[in-house]
């Protein structure tokens, strides 16, 4: 069934045979984005050059898992290397979202959150740079988090930016992301009871130029928890994109250099466009970039201090259709939500809320709270997920 489900959506670059232990995640069927080191196979972050890259050991989070009794049972495409939003760019061939397979399933975790909603895995791990995990998440209609950064361990997980850098889990509830998010962290503390939030702050300045369709959705969320609602505004925060690309773009070109300057050609095309940008950013102007993180991180965090989340659409836009376009231009537009919180050093959930009232794909919200706030995320999903069904239906592929 798993291999039929995939021929439509394309999710899988390899199936693992590791059966379930015992533990808190017993029985839990888990896919794992191809950037994550699995032993026994291939790792190859979705790209020719690492055809044949085969890890001695597993990534830390990878061995959590399992000892926490899940069975490792695929890697999951991704994006070239982590690098785009629409995981098209892939050596394994373009991933479908299985709501529509004409349509992407956001990146660079598309795998990720296609295996999930088509029913492939019932957990997945991708990693979320500029909003790797929760573009997928909305976009197929499941639950993904970026954690507080620095909280779950990167060891064997290919970099694309330290500074950014995060992994995390999805699927189709918070409880499950929840458990898994304890098992990732090492912690043993028990799950908050569900609880909606009092005070939700909205950042006004990003609140522009929303597709009518997602916003109407966003709304009826938004009224479902029944908060106060409280305008918030950070200063800087609108320069958030521009600060992640030049952080980003420059670590690609210095982690990617040698692949650069030898063979170019093996990148993909749309992953060349954006590997090579980080070639004439220059040491003063990533430092520079350094510091306006540090002080946005700061403004983010004092804003936070009258709310107990902060609540946003994570797609800007309907879903789109993979059509061919301009690589740069659909990266700004689709990550205009989720930059500014990958400057936060807090987690932020994605949860979805419904489905566009057009296309009828899904839409997802953005909560975000503060550092080392995971269980106030939690607590609301929790409570949302009790008092709706959204995260209860299934796509039409094929036997999902």
């Amino acid at each position: 069934m798993d291999d039929h489900v995939d021929d439509t959506v394309n999710a899988v670059i390899r199936w693992v045979d590791r059966p379930s232990g015992d533990g808190p995640l017993a029985g839990v069927r888990v896919g794992v984005k191809d950037n994550v080191d699995v032993a026994g196979g291939p790792t190859t972050c979705a790209s020719a050059f690492f055809a044949a890259r085969v890890p001695d050991r597993d990534a830390e989070v990878v061995r959590r898992l399992s000892d926490a009794g899940a069975a490792v049972v695929a890697t999951l495409n991704l994006s070239e290397f982590a690098v785009g939003v629409t995981t098209q760019n892939s050596a394994a061939g373009p991933c479908r979202n299985p709501w529509d397979p004409a349509r992407i399933p956001g990146g660079s975790s598309g795998g990720s959150g296609a295996a999930v909603a088509a029913g492939i895995v019932d957990l997945a791990l991708g990693t979320d740079t500029g909003g790797s995990i929760r573009l997928p998440a909305s976009a197929c209609g499941v639950v993904g988090l970026r954690p507080t950064h620095g909280s779950i361990p990167l060891d064997g997980v290919f970099p694309v930016c330290d500074d950014v850098d995060t992994v995390g889990p999805l699927a189709r509830t918070v409880d499950l992301v929840a458990r898994a998010q304890r098992v990732l962290t090492g912690s043993s503390a028990d799950l908050p009871a569900p609880a909606a939030p009092r005070r939700i702050g909205t950042p006004v300045q990003l609140l522009v130029d929303i597709d009518p369709g997602v916003q109407q959705v966003v709304d009826a969320a938004m009224a479902a928890f029944g908060a106060e609602v409280v305008p918030v505004e950070v200063e800087g925060l609108l320069d958030a994109q521009d600060i992640v690309y030049t952080l980003v773009y420059a670590d690609l070109a210095r982690i990617h250099a040698s692949r650069l300057a030898s063979d170019p050609e093996r990148f993909h095309p749309d992953s060349l466009v954006r590997i090579g940008l980080g070639r004439d950013i220059t040491a003063e102007q990533r430092a520079a970039a350094v510091e306006a993180r540090r002080a946005l991180q700061s403004r983010i965090s004092a804003a936070m201090d009258g709310v107990d989340l902060v609540l946003t659409p994570t797609l800007p836009v309907d879903v789109p259709r993979a059509d061919p376009d301009d690589v740069l231009r659909v990266s700004r537009r689709l990550g205009q939500l989720t930059y500014p919180w990958s400057l936060h050093a807090g987690p932020t959930l994605a949860l979805p809320v419904g489905f566009h009232p057009v296309s009828g794909m899904p839409v997802g919200v953005q909560l975000t709270a503060p550092e080392d706030a995971e269980d106030v995320l939690f607590a609301a999903g929790l409570w949302y997920q009790q008092q709706t069904d959204w995260h209860t239906r299934r796509p039409p592929a094929p036997s999902c």
